[in-house]
């Protein structure tokens, strides 16, 4: 492979402000899916993930996508997407993480991932990282003017209202927010130079357990939130992670009086079973094999206020914010019913709005 852009390359990443911006700026929906860059020189294809690893033999249907609908040779920016329905499904998208080749290629048929492209970092010979955005993106319309299915050019706009209806419209689909790029702006590697919007909202949780941090034992590493379902039983819905040192060391000391034994425990089963909705107590990490996931188990009557962005599935998507105490809220009264539920939007008036 031999190209003007060669890999890794660290993406350009966004800086999260509260609302969307005006100006000289280019405005795109915010895809949830894995960050990737393409690397295409004839019939060599290379995928590279935002942590500069290959995800190359994870997507084998996507090597062929990019050989049929990106040119010759080429770097595209982009995000890997899996569409289930009418919204996209990272945690169908996660699966595809996989060691075992034969789980890969059953995984690309029946639930194939889709590429959204959304920048041109070289095409042919030419480097275009040093040309304004504004450049990058008519190059990539050119550039993917016959391209297909499973390979798209994400929509763009430089209407702030339209911005704004898309930031609105578009969570039923899926989607996470709104991203702002100065039209002036470069590729910049690593660096926050675009703005992204994302929404945020607010929701009383259970405290039913927690993990502690590497810095020692006596420091709590993530709260584990629950929420009740309609059967009456407390689902897993995240976890609260970011703490400073000392206010670790004192939420360790502040749960002891809560500490108990699985007997009982709502979450119990997660001791034995694994691919439960519940927190696992033995089963490591898909993403970081050999990580400890093992948890200390809480009597479920405390109650906290957390910031969360949205829910996949029965759970949050990112982790969530803490916010505040709420002694007041019985832990019961912790329900899903409390949260909004977006309005459904179909994913394929955003992939082909032409259509």
């Amino acid at each position: 492979m031999q190209l003007p852009v060669m890999p890794p390359v660290k993406p350009m990443l966004a800086k999260s402000v509260a609302t969307i911006p005006t100006g000289a700026l280019s405005y795109e929906p915010k895809w949830d899916g894995f960050r990737s860059i393409v690397f295409r020189d004839g019939d060599q294809v290379e995928i590279g993930s935002r942590n500069e690893r290959s995800l190359t033999r994870y997507f084998p249907e996507l090597v062929a996508a990019v050989k049929a609908s990106l040119p010759e040779r080429c770097v595209v920016d982009g995000e890997i997407i899996v569409v289930v329905g009418h919204r996209l499904q990272f945690e169908v998208l996660s699966q595809r993480i996989h060691p075992a080749a034969s789980r890969i290629a059953m995984l690309s048929g029946t639930t194939p991932a889709s590429f959204v492209a959304f920048d041109l970092l070289a095409l042919g010979d030419r480097d275009l990282t040093g040309a304004p955005f504004e450049q990058r993106r008519a190059a990539l319309e050119a550039a993917m003017a016959d391209a297909g299915p499973p390979v798209h050019l994400t929509p763009a706009t430089g209407d702030p209202a339209l911005a704004q209806q898309w930031f609105n419209q578009f969570e039923g689909a899926g989607l996470d927010g709104v991203v702002a790029k100065p039209l002036a702006g470069t590729y910049q590697p690593d660096r926050r130079t675009m703005f992204k919007i994302k929404h945020q909202r607010t929701a009383e949780c259970v405290v039913a357990g927690y993990r502690t941090h590497a810095s020692g034992p006596d420091a709590v590493g993530s709260l584990l939130l629950g929420l009740y379902n309609d059967a009456g039983e407390l689902a897993s819905v995240g976890v609260i992670g970011a703490f400073a040192a000392a206010r670790r060391k004192e939420l360790f000391r502040q749960l002891q009086p809560l500490v108990t034994s699985f007997d009982g425990h709502p979450w119990a089963r997660a001791r034995q079973e694994q691919g439960t909705r519940t927190p696992q107590n033995s089963a490591g990490s898909r993403w970081n094999n050999g990580k400890d996931l093992s948890f200390t188990p809480l009597r479920p009557e405390l109650v906290v206020e957390v910031r969360y962005e949205h829910l996949e599935g029965v759970r949050f998507r990112h982790s969530a914010q803490f916010n505040r105490w709420r002694p007041d809220r019985d832990p019961r009264s912790c329900t899903y019913q409390q949260l909004d539920e977006p309005v459904g939007y179909d994913l394929a008036q955003i992939l082909a709005p032409e259509a």
